[in-house]
């Protein structure tokens, strides 16, 4: 039976010795629950050996208060505990120092989803950054990568760096918020205290789950948007759609699974993606559908479009599934098919203005250079991922826990 980094925190109290006498903050959001559902904040302030003094919200608010993507939240008292809660998705995007006179030790406790552009892995790295300036310790409270194992994609390029690219690492990384940490740690030379409470029982290559363990656990919505195994699986390739005019399926029920356009002949797309690079598309089903957003791109506008289809195990297969890959080939389909597609969407992307966010996105301009450029074939974009998919499983090694 798995057991997450919370779980035994709140179940030893060995575990907890070297916290007493000690002001702990706690970052979370709506997935640190234990295995109970108990939200996090909740079980740790029921400890009569834990002194908890304030709490921490990334993105989306520490009860996911925020729907929509860039939404800031604000800093309040918790109503039930009379606790601060400070926004890391706010005003500010690094923790203070006030802020940080709040507590000794910060306990972190994020589900993540394997992703790099996920932004609990920058915050991740501001507040251990914080805590070295600060003289304080971080505790990783560790939980699943859903993705699991395998790496996908180019490396980001310096340069890069954003709130939605923390270091070099490529699109799907392949470790847990604890391996991170102790990667981060590392490769930034921080002279912090970090701990790692690990998971037991993780089995991160393990059918039917592969990273998270179906019929074990419940599934969370670590941000709103993220509502399912399905979503987290295909997450590194469809959060490209967030740079582009695609709808990434936002106001549905299976945002982030799907994407489409009202001009688009889903049908057609298809069939270019099975003659440009069929190998791309192994590992799933893609269905055409017909879908219309509530609210966010093409809001009320009926789209054709294409679901991912990833749940099913006689067609899910995990180590051969290339999300990042298969989005990419349905970029340069489109552009196959119409070759003046207002594909890329030109606007503010997590507060930066002078590049496009999808090369914010995937860390360099390598991926929209190799759509754009009608000469340009599969091969060249694989030798190029390959290479950095090679180096990052080799550097990554030291720091798998599990």
């Amino acid at each position: 039976m798995i057991q997450f980094g919370l779980d035994r925190l709140l179940a030893d109290p060995a575990l907890r010795k070297p916290l007493a006498g000690k002001r702990v903050a706690l970052l979370a959001h709506p997935a640190s629950v234990t295995r109970d559902l108990t939200h996090a904040l909740d079980a740790l302030m029921a400890l009569r050996d834990l002194h908890i003094t304030a709490a921490f919200g990334p993105q989306h608010g520490l009860r996911g208060d925020k729907q929509d993507n860039m939404v800031e939240s604000p800093d309040y008292f918790d109503p039930l505990h009379g606790i601060p809660v400070f926004s890391l998705y706010g005003e500010v995007r690094r923790p203070t120092a006030p802020m940080m006179d709040r507590f000794d030790v910060l306990l972190v406790d994020l589900q993540d989803l394997g992703c790099r552009i996920y932004t609990f892995i920058t915050t991740l790295r501001y507040v251990l950054e914080a805590a070295a300036k600060h003289k304080k310790a971080v505790w990783v409270l560790d939980r699943p990568n859903p993705a699991g194992r395998p790496v996908e994609g180019t490396l980001l390029q310096p340069g890069w760096e954003s709130f939605v690219g923390a270091g070099p690492l490529p699109m799907r990384h392949g470790l847990t918020m604890g391996e991170l940490a102790k990667w981060f740690v590392a490769t930034l030379k921080l002279d912090v205290e970090c701990q790692v409470v690990t998971m037991e029982g993780w089995q991160p290559d393990a059918a039917p789950g592969y990273g998270w363990p179906l019929g074990e656990r419940s599934w969370v919505n670590p941000s709103p948007n993220a509502p399912n195994l399905s979503m987290a699986r295909a997450y590194a390739g469809t959060v490209m759609l967030e740079g582009t005019t695609l709808s990434e399926g936002r106001g549905t029920t299976r945002p982030l699974e799907l994407f489409g356009a009202p001009d688009l002949d889903a049908r057609q797309i298809v069939a270019h993606m099975e003659t440009i690079a069929p190998k791309w598309l192994a590992g799933c089903k893609l269905r055409d559908c017909w879908f219309e957003p509530t609210f966010h791109k093409h809001a009320g506008k009926l789209c054709h479009g294409v679901q991912i289809h990833v749940e099913d195990p006689t067609h899910y297969e995990h180590f051969r599934f290339r999300p990042w890959r298969l989005q990419a080939l349905a970029f340069k389909a489109i552009r196959h098919v119409r070759h003046d597609y207002p594909l890329w969407r030109d606007f503010p992307y997590e507060y930066e203005h002078d590049r496009l966010a999808i090369d914010l996105i995937n860390g360099s301009e390598i991926l929209r250079e190799w759509v754009d450029d009608r000469s340009s074939r599969p091969g060249d974009l694989d030798a190029l991922a390959q290479a950095d998919e090679r180096a990052w499983e080799e550097s990554r090694r030291p720091y798998l826990l599990y």
